[in-house]
This record gives structure tokens, C-alpha cells and sequence, in this order.
């Protein structure tokens, strides 16, 4: 695989210098960007920690791929001013960590039970019954509209036409000397 530099311009702000590259790789699938972060640390005297391929894209029918890089001066300045998912994709950072789907999930505490007041007797109301709630009913299915037919008259019928045979070709006949 051979990466050539197509343009390159110095960021002293950002502390960088930014590549725009193609990578010729014949008769190879497109290079990863790992393979990719190598190949320009070559070209450009620098190590590999400090290259952050951007994006790169192969073009359809070819064996080039086109990107866009970024070399940083230290490996610092790189993880201070990139993109988290973009040093993800470059191993230069590690993803986060999400929760395993089998942990259980803490629960929250049970509320503190209510305290019921004394009453007598006399004045306890019966508490109401939570009422059952309605099942969900299938939405309502509307009724064939029914069209109305007018009677027809034996007068308006309309005649039905017959279609006419196609004609067969009459054989030609011979004519005789």
C-alpha cells in the first residue's frame, strides 16, 4: 500500500498539522484505519499515537481510498482536543462503559407505608375499590356501505354485440395455362 500526501497545512493553534491523503492499495480491500494511522506516520517522520485518521472513503471501481488526518504534536494535545468517538475509533481512547444488560438495575426504595388515623367504628367510610380498568377494545369495524341498485327495464337493455370472427385468409388460386 502507498500513501501520498496530497496537501498538508500546519495548525499552530490547535497544535496540529492536517493531511488530506490517498492511500493506493491494489488488489487489497480498502486498509483499515489502523493500517491507515501507520502508513501516514511513515510518510509524515511522526509516531503513531499522534496520527488521528479523520474519515476515509474508497471510491467504487478503484484501489484508492481518500482521507482526511490530523498529526498532532503530542499525544496529550490529541486526546485534549478531539472528538471522543473519533479517538474511540482510532483506539486511542476506550469506549465507555454501558451497563451489562444481565446486571440487575438498582431498584428504587419502597415508600414508607402511610399511617392509617383511628377512627370509631361509626365514622370508618368503606374505602372505594380501585376500578378494574376498561380492556383495550379493538376500534370499531365500519359496515360495508351498500350500494343501491336501480332495477333495469327490459327496454334498456342494451343489446350485447357480438365480436366479429377474424377473417381467414382465402387461399390463392392457381391460375392455369
Amino acid at each position: 500500500m502507498d500513501v501520498e500526501v496530497l496537501r498538508k497545512k500546519d495548525n499552530p493553534l490547535l497544535k496540529r498539522v492536517e493531511v488530506t491523503f490517498k492511500a493506493v492499495h491494489k488488489g487489497e480491500a480498502t486498509p483499515p484505519r489502523d493500517t491507515l494511522r501507520a502508513e501516514l506516520a511513515k510518510a509524515l517522520k511522526a509516531t503513531k499515537d499522534v496520527v488521528v485518521v479523520d474519515g476515509a472513503a474508497s471510491t467504487f471501481g478503484r484501489y484508492e481510498t481518500h482521507g482526511y488526518a490530523k498529526v498532532y504534536k503530542t499525544k496529550e494535545q490529541a486526546l485534549a482536543v478531539e472528538r471522543r468517538h473519533i479517538l474511540v475509533r482510532n483506539r486511542l481512547a476506550e469506549p465507555e462503559a454501558k451497563p451489562a444488560e444481565g446486571a440487575p438495575k438498582p431498584e428504587k426504595p419502597a415508600p414508607p407505608p402511610k399511617k392509617e388515623e383511628t377512627k370509631p367504628a361509626a365514622e370508618k367510610k368503606p374505602e372505594p375499590k380501585a376500578e378494574a380498568k376498561p380492556e383495550k377494545v379493538a376500534p370499531r369495524e365500519k359496515a360495508p356501505v351498500k350500494e343501491e341498485k336501480k332495477p333495469v327495464k327490459p327496454e334498456e337493455k342494451k343489446p350485447e354485440v357480438k365480436k366479429a370472427e377474424p377473417k381467414k385468409p382465402e387461399p390463392k388460386k392457381k391460375e392455369g395455362k
